[in-house]
């Protein structure tokens, strides 16, 4: 049977090609059981929960979305909150707090807070798990029943219920108290007695209590604005005041209607919000408001607790961010010190690597220091006991906090790396009391436990005896795994194999594997790539190439994930082999390789960007003259400045949702690269697009959202109308109401249909 046509609509459709779309795995603390979100067959992007019985192996769903909310109705706030995320496109369960217990869940959704008891046997055994030396140790059942289990029934209420939307809910640690974000305050619902404390009152207008503002959720990878103690009495929160970012005028053009929204967006060089750091108790009384020192103009990064629940650890990160301090504050007198310091000449980026060691009073924290992100073992006082991790490659997951675990009496540390390749992420133990140069033959020398070559994002149990594995690779879609300790695979959670009735299975045959390889970049540093063929290959024809880019720092596109179900195909399909390059700049690959670009945006991009090209001419199936090149966001940005500072060197591109004046983006992000514009302006005026649209050679489609609240559209006028100014001739789709991540919604069927039409003319 010739396998079944690929369409750009059946992407789009349900049920998923890839298979169910996962996200939010935890394992219950019992040790029995998996949660994970799981999209629905009969619509992809509509998600529900379940639960593997880790003792029975078998996964049943466990909380319809639908149940508690048949129809969403999403708040402005939370609309906001999703298009951060990147997850607008979705709906349903999208996430849910588990209860230490185990036995119960909290799940906000469409503004509104429904707490279930999971009810019947919890203890059970869990599956086998290895010792250190990789022998099978056995089950290790959990007292009470012998193994016993009874199916679980289900209940759902909802709480905490008030006139407004509520947002951002978490459980206590303890399990008896639920926190939320309501009219800009931050408040606390007693599961016992039903009652709602209040824990401020100032939130509305420019001030927000417990939550991240715009840059935090944007850039910096922060999403929340208050953090529980670990006995859960107090929460630190953020006030965050908005007063000081300029109030702009905000137009969002609808098919039918023309919305102006305020909105306090901090461009680049322009005033931050004021933000202060606050600690409440939950039965009340008056907050102690942190010091975090006399300059106000900071970030405030990340913020946790010591096991103790008497001081935080925070994070402040300077306004150049070329200075990241790990403080402690004492909660009673809002006084703390900076105990590590982090420098550098370019920028620090942030991580979430800090784990503390409550039985040693040691804390692990993650540095690139030394030219890579690697592991450092510090006590309290801020001495540092030892680098536990070095070479040249970098502590991290891409979906997640790399350290999974920290066996604290065992002494060892498990973590995520691209240590193999950078292309791959595995699992790693290394001994806390590992010397600096520990030999291969040393059994506290680096391990790596996960086997498969491709992705692996791992969730491990608070003991370490087990762990589950997010796994994907270039021929393998996102698949779950119950994995033992030494690697071995248990069981499957979700197979998603593709054979037989899976959805991608008449498609398979048609796919283009990625080819992997390097190339120099003009000071020697290796450029990876991955090139798909086109269909039906055959080496006598010459053919079009199409170089899908990014290229923007913080981002790595060439990985061993899952390359099926997706516009490349397509495109390979209609005949076009596909580049994909990580030039330097992009993320993931060390200091010297990302801060390269650190001034000026734009060059060292393109100057790699055409090495690929000048690889890809010297392939002898390569049509020289038909090479086009297109991108998204950065990737727009990109597109453009090669299309206008290399002329000729692409036939034609697509830029979609383009930065094309860096003073227009916000200050987190551009002056992270760029610093300041009024100290930097030169740097300014050569990484925008505008000072070079009159060398635009070739046919140009842009393409941008109208209600684009990150790359605002202004950046799309303000291109078209230098182009004319320029007289240069080019194409627009723009998409009412659509926002930056239209491709993963609806209107991403008529845009890839858009670039698949342009190309056709174009280049074939």
């Amino acid at each position: 049977m010739s396998p079944a046509e690929l369409t750009i609509e059946r992407l789009f459709e349900s049920p998923a090609l890839s298979g169910p779309p996962l996200l939010g795995v935890k394992i219950t603390p019992d040790r029995n059981n998996v949660m994970f979100l799981r999209g629905r067959d009969d619509d992809k992007d509509r998600f529900d929960l379940w639960e593997y019985d880790i003792a029975a192996r078998r996964a049943r769903l466990l909380i319809d979305a639908a149940s508690l909310a048949p129809v969403e109705d999403l708040s402005d706030e939370e609309r906001a909150r999703r298009e951060r995320r990147r997850t607008a496109a979705l709906s349903g369960i999208l996430e849910y707090a588990l209860a230490p217990s185990g036995h119960a869940i909290l799940i906000p959704l469409s503004g509104r807070l429904y707490y279930a008891e999971l009810r019947g046997g919890a203890n059970a055994p869990a599956p086998p798990a290895s010792g250190d030396d990789g022998t099978d140790v056995g089950a290790r059942p959990a007292p009470g029943d012998g193994g016993a289990r009874a199916e679980r029934g289900l209940s759902a209420v909802e709480i905490g219920a008030g006139r407004s939307p509520a947002t951002d809910a978490t459980l206590s640690p303890r399990g008896r108290h639920a926190a939320f974000v309501r009219d800009q305050n931050l408040h606390v619902y007693d599961l016992d007695t039903g009652a709602t404390r209040t824990l401020t009152t100032d939130g509305g207008g420019p001030i927000k209590n417990g939550m991240a503002e715009f840059v935090a959720q944007e850039e910096m990878n922060r999403g929340t604005g208050y953090w529980w103690s670990p006995d859960g009495r107090h929460i630190a929160f953020a006030r965050v005041d908005e007063t000081p970012v300029s109030l702009e005028q905000r137009f969002e053009v609808a098919a039918d209607r023309l919305v102006t929204y305020a909105q306090r967006y901090p461009a680049a060089g322009e005033a931050n919000v004021q933000i202060r750091l606050g600690v409440a108790s939950i039965d009340g009384g008056p907050i102690t408001w942190m010091d975090l020192g006399p300059d106000a103009d900071i970030y405030l990064a990340r913020v946790s607790w010591l096991p103790d629940g008497k001081a935080l650890a925070v994070q402040r990160q300077s306004r150049d961010q070329k200075r990241l301090d790990l403080l402690l504050i004492d909660i009673e007198t809002g006084c703390g010190r900076a105990i590590i310091t982090e420098t550098s000449g370019t920028w620090i980026e942030l991580h979430d690597e800090l784990s503390f060691l409550p039985r040693t009073d040691q804390l692990v924290w993650a540095s690139s220091r030394d030219g890579h992100r690697h592991l450092y073992l510090y006590g309290l006082d801020g001495g540092l006991v030892r680098q536990l991790t070095r070479g040249d490659w970098s502590v991290d997951d891409l979906r997640s906090r790399a350290i999974k675990h920290i066996d604290e009496t065992g002494r060892w540390i498990y973590f995520t790396a691209a240590e193999k390749d950078p292309t791959e992420r595995h699992l790693y133990r290394i001994s806390l009391d590992a010397p600096e140069a520990a030999s291969d033959e040393d059994a506290r020398a680096l391990l790596r436990i996960s086997r498969d070559d491709g992705l692996h994002s791992i969730a491990m149990t608070p003991d370490g005896a087990f762990y589950v594995d997010h796994f994907s690779s270039e021929t393998q879609p996102p698949r779950l795994d119950l994995c033992a300790l030494d690697g071995r695979l248990l069981a499957h959670i979700v197979d998603n194999d593709v054979s037989g009735s899976h959805p991608y299975a008449d498609h398979l045959a048609k796919d283009s594997v990625p080819q992997f390889g390097r190339l120099p970049a003009a000071d020697g540093q290796a450029l990876y790539r991955r090139l798909f063929m086109p269909a039906g290959f055959d080496p006598s024809r010459r053919y079009p190439v199409v170089v899908d880019v990014y290229g923007g720092p913080g981002v790595q596109r060439v990985l061993r994930n899952w390359c099926g179900a997706s516009f490349t195909q397509i495109l390979t399909r209609a005949g076009y082999a596909v580049l994909q390059l990580d030039n330097r700049g992009s993320a993931h690959r060390g200091t010297a390789f990302e801060s390269t670009l650190h001034g000026r945006l734009g060059e060292i991009e393109v100057a790699d960007q055409i090495a690929g090209v000048r690889w890809l001419r010297s392939l002898p199936w390569v049509d020289a003259a038909r090479i086009g090149v297109w991108g998204w966001s950065y990737g727009g940005y990109l597109t453009l400045m090669l299309m206008c500072k290399a002329p000729g060197v692409f036939r034609a591109g697509v830029s979609g949702a383009p930065v094309t004046d860096w003073t227009l983006y916000d200050t987190h992000y551009t002056e992270r690269y760029l610093g300041r514009p009024d100290a930097n302006a030169e740097g300014y005026l050569g990484s925008g697009v505008l000072a070079h649209a009159a060398g635009l050679a070739g046919p140009l489609l842009v393409m941008h959202g109208m209600a684009d609240d990150n790359v605002l559209f202004t950046h799309a006028t303000k291109l078209f109308r230098r182009l004319q100014d320029c007289g240069k001739l080019f194409g627009v789709m723009v998409y009412p109401g659509a926002k930056h991540g239209l491709l993963r919604q609806h209107e991403g069927r008529h845009a890839y249909a858009t670039i698949l039409e342009f190309f056709a003319r174009n280049l074939l």
